[in-house]
This record gives structure tokens, C-alpha cells and sequence, in this order.
């Protein structure tokens, strides 16, 4: 065996930490890498992104529809999800440093590829509708300002559905220009761009308190060449009333009548973009403290802006105004090329930022190999300067698409409904990382909590299908599309999964209020231990012992011989995974306890007392018989010969199994594996002794056209003046066949039969005795048919003596006295009823305390399961059934 002190391996806990010091010193070799201030790289993306074109295009809109109550209502609305989500945001961009694809990256390291990937999707999409969205409000004011009847300049562009496509697929090949060359030609006009929105703003507001009362000439004559004008009021108290209620009709560029869910789905725009801030984490001075306070001030800078200017519209403008003309605020201006520019500048600023957003978001899904090779021209299409150029042409493509649809009110409700998905997403891992209570999720951001993130959740939830039902049921399909095909296509990943830690805290809290005092016989189910040696020739054990377990505790033990000392590292844990793939490939449920031992019945003491936890203990020993049967390599067979286990494992070491003689040079001896059987006992554990279990196909069950049986024979044999009396022993041994038979399979393909031997002198005991055991099995609800068989001449072969014991004492069984000849006439009369016979369940006898008598003991045992069907001798020590309801 190599020393892992030779020299680290990719996964050596060295070597970690060895390029843990090269990033920090790297890092820290370059502190001007990450320069941009809160300002600039959060407040300022956030901001121009939130107002959109529905700061100067929809305000007017939301009013005229919806009154001024419920446009108040909607932004509160609106602005309250959103803010619920910005905490989650904080809490978990501030739990360590995020790269690009935004929300994708955060949820997929939170939530696990599977979450990640379907909802890195759902973002892309989201911001490939938005992109067309920006486009064609950019389109809109185009025409309303340079169009037939613009208000800049009259008769200048034509105005039709597909010259609006033609300006708005010009928009998009500019901004697709501009992301070719690269993000950071748009993030130097960021600021630019702001001052000429904030000064267009500043002009619209001194407007309302300077401009006279005026008529103002609609768009879109629809009655002949009869021009319609509105009125603009200044403010008015009675303008201001007539505006308060919702008074919805049908939106003049689409033809649709509008409702509260529809208005809101145009609203709800203006409060997305919340993403904008946390997305440039990596050019960020201060990421830990920029991303909450940039993202929660541009949050209440531009609610602040939405309410003044709802307020000031709905005191100024008639009803007429702001149903029938989104731009009205041009004409009103004092000086209305300085709106126009405002507003085309920041229409043009969210499309570039969606379609580079879009395509990061792309990007990182293709770099983490979560779609397939339909994503391999993405992942090496990047150019020198880290610009992922394939990525924004299939953005670019994609948007092109959308932007048939043509119309800004249709595709509003898809681009609000996409992005409370992703909100949804992540209001969710921030609850989940939350209530896991992970001591690694410390987010330097504290106002959050999992109520916080839930009702959150909650909120987008319930919005979603508010809006509109039929996307929102779309989306969640189309996602849960997406979550089975990662979820099977990805087998594992380096991220963490959350359900892992989420498991974990539910598990260990369930695990403290599982009190042994409060156990129950009612409630018995069998906790398996299975001592394995080689896992090659184990196979069909462990999957029959997985039927056994009904769904109780089923572990899978093994013991390693040597010292700790012999070796630099716990040569144990190297082997747990194998463990696990076995377990995989075998498809049981069952956990791994790896114990190391200077021998076999030293570690099987560990084993059978510490495996389990709390309350969860197993009660039920099953070993493998000890004889000198030859061993299958069952790995071999069928899809399980993908598993590989180390040298040592390769050695044909049998499961607790081979019969090797004493002049052998063995790891295990008779005496030992009989008093691995003792410890049990003495440790109130039940016991099962399975014998030719190799033989036995588990799937040849399925195939059958006739039923086999499982045979029980609940008589100590070793003991046969008990044969009319249940024990103990021989109830937990009814029970076992019991639970084996409920199993589906074995439940659709065999059937259940009870045996006991009778004298046939004797016909009135006969009588009583299956009157009996049919009542017992009444009682215990056990369907199974009594079959009753002579013994006479059995018996007169028997020379066993009574012997009584001391009942403080380890029950004791004599077996000198037991005749070979007897226990073969028993073999005998089993095997009579073993033609159609799947599994045979027989009562284990006690071992001798004497370990003289070990050999003895095991070659009796021998003789009486010798050429049988697969057999379980068994023997159990504690109640395990009960009559009561």
C-alpha cells in the first residue's frame, strides 16, 4: 500500500489546502482586481434595469387602468415579493463569493444541479423575453416620437407591425454588436446613460408643476380622419378623484380587455431587475457589503420614484390621457426631447443588459455540463478576453424569435411570470440553507429568515398563477421537465446538496424523539445486521436480507483485521464508498458499518453494539452459514459487474461463511463464528443463520407460472419433547416468514405454509394441536395453510436426555446426546416437501456454552440443513407480535 504522505493526490486533504494558500495569496497579489464600488457596480445596474421602459412608457398606463389605489396596491404588491427576495439574495451572496449566471449560480450551489439547472433555464429564458420586451418598448417610443403622427418629428417612420419588427430587430443587432465587442464598452456608458435618465426624470416632475392645463392629441385615430384629443388638467382635485377607482378597458395597442392580473403582469416589470446587483459580485470591492446595501437602496430609490410619479400623474392627467396614450409624458414635457431621450436610452440599456445577461446565464449553464453536448459550442465559444460570443449569438437568435410576438402587453405576463419562478427559487434556498442550519451558511447579511424567505416564496408563488395561470403552469411543468432529465443525466456533483443537509437536521430531530421507552411490540419491525465478508459471493444475502428488513434498519457490516497502528491513515473509511456503490448496484436500502479488529469476533462485538443509533438499533443478527460450500463470484452476474473493490476484497473472503478445517490457516474457526452467535444472544439480539442462499434467484420469482412456498417449521429439533409448544423463538420465527411473505414479490409468488409434526398414535393431540396453531395464526393475522406430518419413526432414532438449566442462567442446550441418525431422518422428512419450496425457515437451537461441543453443534446443524433449499435458521429472543389492535 502506498503512503498517501508520498505525494498528494487531486483529492488529498494536502493538496487543498496546499492550493487554498495559492488562490489566497494569488488573491491577494492582485487587490485591484475587484474595483468597483457599491455605486457603480450595484445601485446604478439595479436601478436602470428596474425602470426600464416602464418609468416613462407604463405609469401612466397602471393609472389609467387601474386607478390610483390599486396602482399604489400593485407596487406595494410587487415591491413587497420583491423585497422579501432581496433579503434572500443578501443572505446568500453574502455566504461566499458568487460568479456569473446570477440567480443560476446561486440556487445550483444551493439547491444542487438539479434545482440549479432547471431554473438556470427558466433565468435564461426569462431574460431572452425581456430582451424583446426592451426591444419593442424601444421600438414603441421610436414610433411615438418619429412616426407617422410622432411627436418630435411629424411623418418621419412609417408605423406597421413589421416595420416596428424591422426597428425592433435593428435595436437588437445594435445591442448584439455591442455584447460581441464586449460588457464592458456598455458598463462605461452606465453612468451616462444615468445622468440623462435622472435628468429626463427631473424634467418630467418639474413639468407637472410648470407646464399650463392643455389638449393633448391621441395616437391612432379610430374614427375616420377626426382627430381625438385628451385633456391634460395640471393638478386638479377633481382629476385627482375621477382617478382613484379602477376603471379597465381594452389596451389600445393589443385589442385585449384588461384586468387587475394583466395590468399588474406590465407593472411587476418595473420591479424586476433586482439581480442586476448581485450578478457582478466578482468586479465588486466589497461584495459582502455592496450586494445589500446597493440592492435594498435601488430597491426603495425606484419605489419611491414609482409612487411620486403615480401621485403626480393621477392629479394631472384626464382618464382618457392615460388609457389611450402611453407617451403623453413627451408632450407634457418642458422641453420633450429630453424625455424621449430618456426613455429610448433606458429601454436600450435593459435590452443590452438582458442579452448579456442572458448569455452569461447561458454560458454558465454550458460550463457546467448540466443540458449535454447541444451545449458544447457555447462552452468553448469564448473569446481571448472571456467573452462568450456563441453564447450571445444564440441569445441574440433566440430573442429574434420572440420578437414576432410583437406586442410589449403580450409578452410582459411571460417575462413576470419566468422571473417570480426564479424568485420563487431563490426565496426557497435561502429557507432551505436556513432551516438545514448548516454551520457553513453564515451570511454576513443578518435581516433574513427562513419566515422571510417562505413567505416570500409563497408570494411569487401565488402571484404567478394570479397573473397568469396558464404560463404559470407551463413554467412549473417545463421546470419539473427540466428537473428529471438533469436529475437523471447528473449522477453527482461538487456543489452539495441541500436535500442532504435538510435530511440530516429532520433526521437527527426525529432521531431524539425516538425514545427506546416508548417501544412497543405493536410496532416491532426486524433492524437487520448482516455480517459480510467478501461482498463477490454476497450478493443474493444482501438482497434477500433486504426483503427481511420490511422496512426496518438494514446494515451492512464488515469487519477489517489489524491495528490502527499498522497504518498511516483508517484504512476503513478509504473503503466506504465501494461499500456504497455496492449498494447502488444491488438497489437495496441499507447503510455501511466498517469496523476495524485485531479479530473476527472482536470487531462483530463493535458491530453488533453500536450499529444503529438512538432509537434506531438493530435487534436482528444474520449471518452466513458456516460451511465448506464453494463461493460464487456474484458481482460477475448481471449489472454488477461495474463495482470494483480493492486487492484485499478481491481475495474470495466468503460472507461469515466457509467451512475451512482446522488444519487450515483461517481467519475464522469454528469456535469463534459459534461464539459470534453467543455474543448475540448475550447481547438480546435475535439471530438468523441463512444456508445456500447462493442457489437461490431472487428474479427467477418473477418468471414462474406456478407459486413456490415458503416452509416453516417452528419445532426445536434439538429439543423435540417442545414440538406442541411456541416459544419465544418459534413465534419471532412465524413472524419473520411473515414479513418476508408481505413482500410484494414473494407476497404475488408464493404462498405461506406452516408445518408440525405429530405422532400418529396419538390423533386427538394431532386435532388440538393444529386447532391451535390455526388460532394463533388467527390471531397474529398470519395467512398460512397447517400442514401436519408424522414423525413416529423420526423420533425412535433420537437418544437426547432432558437437562434443565438455571433460568439466571445462558440457556444451555446439551447435544451429546443428540443421535446424527435422528437429525438425518429430519433432514429427510424436509426434504420430503421441498420440491416446490423457495425458502424454508427452521428454529435455530441455542449454541452449547461449552466450546468443546462447537464443532459438534455446527456439524449437527449441518446435517440437519444438508442439500435443503435456501434456509434461515433462526432464532429469536424477545417478543416481536401482538394480538391487540
Amino acid at each position: 500500500m502506498n503512503s498517501v504522505m508520498d505525494e498528494p493526490d487531486e483529492k488529498s486533504p494536502l493538496l487543498r489546502y496546499q492550493l487554498l494558500g495559492r488562490s489566497l495569496s494569488t488573491d491577494a497579489g492582485h487587490p485591484n482586481d475587484k474595483k468597483l464600488s457599491t455605486f457603480f457596480g450595484v445601485f446604478l445596474p439595479c436601478v436602470l434595469s428596474m425602470f426600464s421602459v416602464i418609468l416613462f412608457l407604463r405609469i401612466g398606463f397602471a393609472v389609467g387602468q387601474a386607478g390610483l389605489i390599486d396602482t399604489l396596491l400593485m407596487f406595494l404588491i410587487g415591491y413587497f415579493i420583491v423585497f422579501l427576495t432581496v433579503l434572500s439574495i443578501c443572505a446568500i451572496s453574502t455566504n461566499g463569493a458568487i460568479e456569473g449566471g446570477g440567480a443560476y449560480f446561486m440556487i445550483s450551489r444551493a439547491l444542487g444541479p438539479e434545482f440549479g439547472g432547471s431554473i438556470g433555464v427558466l433565468f435564461f429564458v426569462a431574460n431572452v423575453f425581456s430582451c424583446a420586451l426592451y426591444c419593442i418598448g424601444l421600438t414603441e417610443a421610436i414610433v411615438d416620437n418619429f412616426g407617422e403622427n410622432g411627436s418630435l418629428v411629424m411623418g418621419g417612420l412609417p408605423s406597421s407591425k413589421w416595420y416596428n419588427f424591422l426597428y425592433s430587430t435593428s435595436i437588437l443587432l445594435f445591442c448584439l454588436i455591442v455584447c460581441l465587442i464586449g460588457a464592458k464598452m456598455f458598463a462605461r456608458t452606465s453612468f451616462l446613460i444615468f445622468v440623462i435618465v435622472m435628468a429626463a426624470l427631473f424634467s418630467v416632475i418639474l413639468s407637472f408643476f410648470i407646464v399650463d392645463p392643455k389638449l393633448i392629441l391621441l395616437p391612432g385615430n379610430e374614427s375616420g380622419n377626426e382627430s381625438r384629443y385628451a385633456n391634460y388638467t395640471g393638478f386638479s382635485s377633481q382629476t385627482f378623484n375621477e382617478n382613484l377607482d379602477a376603471n379597465y378597458t381594452t389596451d389600445y395597442t393589443t385589442g385585449k380587455q384588461l384586468s387587475f392580473a394583466a395590468v399588474f403582469a406590465v407593472i411587476f416589470n418595473g420591479c424586476t431587475g433586482i439581480m442586476a446587483g448581485a450578478n457582478m459580485s466578482g468586479d465588486l470591492k466589497e461584495p459582502s457589503r455592496s450586494i445589500p446595501v446597493g440592492t435594498i437602496v435601488a430597491c426603495v430609490f425606484t419605489f419611491l420614484i414609482y409612487v411620486m410619479l403615480s401621485f403626480f400623474v393621477g392629479a394631472t392627467c384626464s382618464r382618457e390621457l392615460l388609457q389611450y396614450y402611453f407617451g403623453f409624458l413627451q408632450d407634457i414635457n418642458i422641453f420633450p426631447p429630453l424625455e424621449a431621450v430618456g426613455a429610448m436610452v433606458l429601454a436600450l440599456s435593459a435590452s443590452m443588459n438582458n442579452l448579456i445577461g442572458a448569455s452569461r446565464i447561458l454560458q454558465a449553464i454550458a460550463k457546467d455540463d448540466l443540458i449535454g453536448i447541444i451545449l458544447k459550442p457555447v462552452q468553448l465559444g469564448v473569446s481571448a478576453n472571456d467573452n462568450p460570443y456563441v453564447a450571445v449569438i444564440v441569445s441574440w437568435f433566440l430573442v429574434q424569435c420572440v420578437l414576432f410576438i410583437g406586442e410589449l402587453n403580450a409578452i410582459a405576463p411571460i417575462v413576470s411570470v419566468l422571473f417570480m419562478l426564479v424568485y420563487a427559487c431563490t426565496n426557497l434556498a435561502c429557507m432551505a440553507l436556513d432551516i438545514a442550519s448548516a454551520p457553513n451558511f453564515r451570511p454576513t447579511f443578518k435581516y433574513f429568515s427562513w419566515h422571510t424567505a417562505l413567505v416570500g416564496f409563497l408570494g411569487t408563488i401565488v402571484m404567478m398563477f394570479f397573473i397568469n395561470y396558464v404560463w404559470a403552469l407551463m413554467s412549473i411543468l417545463i421546470f419539473a421537465v427540466l428537473f428529471l432529465y438533469i436529475h437523471f443525466r447528473v449522477s453527482e456533483s461538487s456543489w452539495g446538496y441541500i436535500s442532504q443537509a435538510l435530511i440530516f437536521h429532520q433526521v437527527r430531530k426525529y432521531l431524539l424523539r425516538l425514545d427506546v421507552r416508548k417501544e412497543h411490540v405493536k410496532y416491532w419491525r426486524p433492524q437487520m445486521l448482516l455480517l459480510v465478508s467478501n461482498p463477490r459471493s454476497s450478493c443474493n444475502m444482501i438482497r434477500f436480507v433486504n426483503d427481511m428488513k420490511k422496512s426496518g434498519l438494514y446494515v451492512l457490516g464488515h469487519v477489517k483485521i489489524g491495528k490502527m497502528d499498522d497504518f498511516p491513515e483508517d484504512p476503513v473509511t478509504r473503503e466506504d464508498r465501494q461499500w456504497l456503490e455496492l449498494i447502488d448496484r444491488l438497489h437495496v436500502k441499507a447503510f455501511v458499518e466498517l469496523t476495524l479488529a485485531q479479530t473476527i469476533r472482536e470487531g462483530a462485538q463493535h458491530l453488533m453494539r453500536i450499529a444503529g443509533l438512538g432509537g434506531m438499533k438493530v435487534n436482528t443478527i444474520v449471518l452466513g452459514f458456516y460451511d465448506d460450500c464453494p463461493q460464487e463470484d456474484g458481482l460477475a452476474l448481471g449489472n454488477f459487474q461495474k463495482v470494483h473493490f480493492s486487492d484485499e476484497e478481491e481475495n474470495a473472503r466468503p460472507v461469515f461463511s466457509p467451512l475451512r478445517r482446522e488444519n487450515e490457516n483461517k481467519l475464522l474457526s469454528a469456535s469463534e463464528y459459534v461464539m459470534i452467535i453467543s455474543d448475540a444472544i448475550r447481547l438480546q439480539k435475535s439471530v438468523c443463520v441463512v444456508r445456500h442462499i447462493a442457489n437461490f434467484d431472487r428474479d427467477s420469482l418473477l418468471h414462474l407460472n406456478e407459486k413456490k412456498t415458503i416452509d416453516v417449521w417452528p419445532i426445536n429439533f434439538f429439543k423435540p419433547e417442545t414440538a406442541g409448544y411456541l416459544d419465544t423463538a418459534c413465534i419471532f420465527l412465524l413472524q419473520l416468514s411473515c414479513v418476508l411473505h408481505m413482500v410484494p414479490v414473494w407476497n404475488k409468488h408464493t404462498e405461506l405454509r406452516v408445518f408440525i409434526c405429530v405422532d400418529s398414535q396419538n390423533i386427538e393431540m394431532q386435532i388440538r394441536m393444529e386447532k391451535k396453531l390455526k388460532s394463533f395464526l388467527e390471531d397474529l393475522r398470519i395467512k398460512a395453510t397447517i400442514h401436519a406430518r408424522q414423525w413416529d419413526h423420526v423420533l425412535s432414532l433420537n437418544t437426547h436426555s432432558e437437562t434443565e438449566s438455571n433460568e439466571d442462567e445462558l440457556p444451555v442446550t446439551h447435544i451429546t446426546d443428540i443421535s446424527t441418525d435422528y437429525l438425518k431422518g429430519i433432514n429427510q422428512l424436509v426434504k420430503q416437501e421441498v420440491e416446490n419450496t423457495a425458502m424454508t425457515f427452521c428454529y435455530l437451537p441455542l449454541p452449547p456454552a461449552d466450546t468443546a461441543q462447537h464443532l459438534q453443534y455446527l456439524h449437527l446443524l449441518d446435517i440437519l440443513t444438508d442439500e435443503l433449499p435456501p434456509t434461515v435458521l433462526v432464532h429469536g429472543i424477545r417478543e416481536v407480535t401482538s394480538k391487540d389492535l
